[in-house]
């Protein structure tokens, strides 16, 4: 039965596919000549399902600058014309107006004064608005196909881990450095088997031993889950570590000391060589610790998210790492030195080609430039050492 589902699924979604590129067609043969130099916007709304999905396309000078889909919360009720002007309300609210709107449904009751919106005059707008319908079932389409993908991913995963529920929220967190200089702790959150990029938090690593992992990896979850241990924001239904038993153990001893001993957690452990889908996973669930690692197959559901949560902390650590360590590298030892301010230094760095230059010159050089005494010249010799 979900076989013939899926493939009904991959059915539809080839036709409308087809649909649309009939339809590209036709716009191909007639948008230059029609449209030249206009600035319209057109809106279609349609409801699948129970599903509300506008969908705005913008022309500016002629050219077709693409579609967004919105999904607005609505009731199951709700009817396209409804959702439509509900929308184009909001978004004109915000966005500039362009000469001319037009619109699948035309809820002239419902428009906000001042918007000059209306049904398609001709045949190349008939076509711009089937292209907008087209696009916007195609998008409830897709959203059903990735909304039923990832339940059946949270629901191997809750299987494969003996949670008692599919975990919604999930948090990851992973640890970058170079060599311990400018650490970085990521945690990134995934909701409802979608990356959710606004609650992403990165933490700057102070105070512990240069290269110390674990002492990193309690200071980022100790300041993420404070907040929880307090009621001051929401707890996950399972959190990830990027790392081995011992980085996993100093995330249990973070919980149990926070009184968060309940939380699921899993500490995903590189596999041989570091290849990709030999990871080891080391979990505490419900039931307890597993007493030997769990490896899951490479073809998993559950395991696919896992990796994917898992290389997306990694990727933002990484960034973090990267961007923390450029700024150290580049100012914040000259910045350190009293007495070098903002034009003293951008004159160092002007006249010596960067930091590498200025680090190189010796104190009679550094004594060379305007401004800067011999006293202070040893100063950013020394700290520059």
């Amino acid at each position: 039965m979900e076989a013939a589902a899926t493939d009904l699924r991959f059915e539809e979604a080839a036709a409308v596919r087809d649909q649309i590129r009939a339809l590209q067609a036709v716009l191909h043969r007639q948008y230059v000549s029609s449209t030249r130099d206009s600035d319209v916007d057109i809106v279609a709304a349609v409801v699948e399902r129970g599903e509300l999905c506008v969908n705005l396309a913008m022309v500016r000078g002629g050219l077709h600058l693409g579609d967004r889909a919105c999904f607005p919360h609505s009731a199951p009720e709700a009817e396209a014309a409804e959702g439509l002007a509900a929308f184009v309300e909001q978004h004109y609210a915000e966005q500039p107006l362009p000469p001319r709107v037009i619109l699948s449904e035309y809820p002239i009751e419902d428009l906000p004064e001042g918007i000059n919106g209306g049904p398609p005059r001709n045949e190349m707008e008939r076509a711009w608005v089937e292209m907008a319908l087209t696009n916007a079932r195609l998008a409830v389409l897709a959203r059903r196909q990735a909304k039923s993908r990832s339940s059946g991913r949270l629901l191997a995963l809750q299987e494969a881990l003996g949670l008692p529920e599919p975990p919604r929220r999930i948090e990851c967190f992973d640890i970058s450095h170079t060599m311990g200089e400018a650490t970085v702790a990521s945690c990134v959150v995934c909701v409802d088997g979608a990356m959710r990029k606004g609650d992403y938090r990165r933490f700057n690593i102070e105070g512990i031993q240069p290269g110390d992992d674990y002492a990193a990896m309690r200071q980022a979850l100790t300041r993420r889950y404070e907040k929880v241990a307090t009621g001051d924001t929401v707890a996950p239904d399972l959190v990830l570590i990027d790392g081995g038993k011992g980085q996993h153990r100093v995330a249990r001893e973070v919980f149990a000391e926070l009184g968060l001993d309940h939380l699921p957690s899993v500490g995903v452990a590189k596999g041989e060589e570091r290849k990709p889908g030999l990871e080891t996973l080391f979990v505490h669930g419900p039931s307890g610790p597993h007493d030997l690692p769990l490896q899951l197959g490479m073809d998993h559901a559950g395991f696919h998210l896992i990796q994917e949560i898992r290389d997306e902390a990694h990727r933002f650590a990484i960034v973090g790492h990267r961007a923390r360590r450029a700024k150290t590298r580049g100012h914040s030892r000259l910045e350190d030195v009293a007495g070098v301010g903002p034009a003293r230094r951008k004159k160092l760095l002007a006249q010596f080609g960067g930091l590498d230059g200025v680090k190189a010159a010796t104190i009679d050089d550094l004594c060379r430039i305007d401004g800067i005494s011999r006293r202070l010249a040893e100063m950013i010799h020394k700290a520059l050492r």
